[in-house]
């Protein structure tokens, strides 16, 4: 990339009041994988993939995911069209403050809490989905390891789980710490991984699986293991079914997180989203037609208590230990990637939000190691955040549907809120080089109207009865903390200081912090902000 370019990404920067004090070594396509990576097919939709087999079968695990997709490709397109004009770190409640007129700064406080929680329970749900697998891939050769099979009923599997999610998050902690080079190449392996991974795993099933399950089985066996029984509740469980999707195709914000760190910005970001999520449709869909078609349809209730090891017990019933040994490595290392790269935008998105003052100790979590020009503070915030959200598992072995669930509120609502402002802004909105035209409007409304209705959904009960400890949906007990707290704090406190997204002062100012950071080829523009 020139030096011109180069320099045009720092101006832009420089223009909305931030020095450049992250490094910006990302090229687009290392924007694309962070998003990409975030995505995880290999994650999401199979660490998940027993709750669509519960929620409805294979007929919504199969016609659900295009379904949800082509819903996320319209949301995806109106977020990058906004990405465009504010190529921050601060993403989506930086953009609030921009389009929110008159209470721009209610807004801009309302979206970042919101993508506070929904980046932690998205780092919390890969990681967590992860400690199933691992724990899985162990007890197959370790035989005093406890069956992760019995995790629903004994405390034992649910204790090892939490033990290696808590290890899974402090490594992750730590390569974005110390091994912040390691993580920008293990991102751009990390496509190639799930791509690569996705084939071997399909045609390993088609090839060799014991079981082999007709196209009809595949697209339109309905199946309810939720005990609704209630007039409709055939739609209602299909609906419900469509978390495992919806869950799948989170954290692509990531894309606008890192553009402080990407060349190029205004136009890789907005790729960087909008082609995470197409490319995730296209190859999870042949992922998720690969798996449901290998199904032991007569182990079928075995396969669901599995809860997040579902796709363990589905290879192994069709390859034999040996061969499901081998596709669990494989997922294990794109769900590894996953989580490290979603604890690196968590961090980032923790970090702006901190620098304007928002998150309770501020100064300390926005601060920068000079050493890794990374936010250290802002890392473990993410992880320890994460472990903190997994912790009820010990208590209520259902309770990672969950935190997918908050996953999916949390972003989408932080989502949605620029969206529509976006769309009530009018011409006030300044858009950037990567826009929309003439489809922005209907692109745009079609996405609010979509995050609206399942931002509704995925609060309601997801089992019946809704009321135990086994099956109670503590999503909305998650959603409403963060509602009181940040509307508590907004009405008792913060409304009164904080203004929204804050400049860092003068163009000598933003001069002296690069200086200090030690940063190099980064000229001030003309008319750099004064105030």
């Amino acid at each position: 990339m020139s030096v011109q370019a180069q320099s045009s990404d720092v101006d832009t920067l420089h223009r909305m009041g931030y020095a450049q004090e992250l490094l910006r070594r990302m090229s687009g396509f290392s924007n694309f994988a962070v998003s990409f990576t975030i995505i995880s097919i290999l994650s999401g939709c199979l660490t998940l993939f027993y709750f669509g087999m519960a929620n409805g079968g294979p007929a919504v695990i199969t016609i659900g995911w295009p379904l949800v997709g082509i819903m996320v490709i319209l949301v995806g397109l109106a977020m990058a069209e906004v990405c465009s004009s504010y190529p921050t770190a601060g993403g989506l409640y930086y953009w609030a403050a921009k389009l929110g007129g008159k209470s721009s700064a209610g807004w801009s406080w309302i979206t970042g809490w919101f993508n506070l929680l929904g980046q932690v329970a998205v780092t919390a749900g890969i990681d967590f989905g992860l400690a199933f697998f691992v724990n899985y891939f162990l007890s197959l050769y370790i035989s005093a390891w406890p069956n992760p099979l019995n995790a629903a009923t004994d405390i034992g599997p649910r204790l090892s789980i939490i033990g290696v999610y808590a290890v899974v998050l402090f490594v992750h902690g730590l390569l974005n710490t110390f091994g912040v080079r390691l993580v920008a190449l293990l991102n751009d392996i990390s496509v190639w991984w799930h791509i690569a991974g996705v084939l071997i795993i399909v045609a390993v099933l088609f090839l060799f699986s014991k079981y082999h399950q007709s196209p009809s089985y595949v697209f339109t066996k309905f199946v309810n293991l939720t005990g609704f029984t209630f007039a409709g509740a055939s739609t209602f469980v299909f609906l419900t079914g469509l978390l495992m999707a919806q869950y799948t195709f989170t954290g692509y914000d990531a894309s606008a997180h890192m553009t402080e760190e990407t060349r190029n910005a205004a136009i890789s970001g907005p790729r960087g989203i909008v082609w995470s999520i197409i490319i995730s449709l296209i190859a999870g869909w042949i992922l998720v037609i690969g798996v449901t078609q290998a199904i032991n349809d007569a182990d079928y209730a075995n396969i669901v208590g599995a809860l997040g090891a579902a796709p363990a017990v589905i290879f192994q019933d069709a390859l034999g230990k040996t061969g499901a040994a081998l596709l669990l490595l494989i997922v294990i290392g794109a769900q590894f990637y996953c989580g490290m790269s979603s604890v690196t935008a968590n961090s980032r998105m923790i970090y702006a939000f901190s620098r304007d003052g928002a998150v309770p100790g501020s100064e300390f979590w926005h601060r920068i190691n000079k050493r890794t020009r990374t936010p250290t503070n802002s890392i473990w915030f993410a992880a320890v955040g994460a472990f903190i959200l997994g912790l009820p598992y010990l208590w209520n072995p259902t309770a990672y549907a969950a935190v997918t669930s908050i996953a999916v509120i949390g972003l989408y609502i932080a989502y949605g809120i620029p969206i529509l402002l976006r769309r009530l802004a009018g011409n006030r909105f300044q858009a950037g080089p990567w826009q929309l035209g003439q489809w922005s409007p209907l692109v745009g409304w079609i996405a609010v109207i979509w995050i609206a209705c399942i931002s509704i959904l995925f609060v309601l009960p997801q089992a019946s009865p809704g009321n135990t400890l086994a099956t109670f949906n503590y999503a909305p007990v998650a959603v409403a903390v963060v509602l009181i707290f940040a509307g508590g704090y907004w009405f008792l406190s913060a409304k009164n200081w904080f203004k929204g997204p804050k400049v860092q002062g003068s163009a000598d100012e933003l001069a002296r912090i690069e200086a200090d950071l030690e940063v190099v080829g980064t000229p001030m523009p003309a008319g750099a902000p004064t105030n």
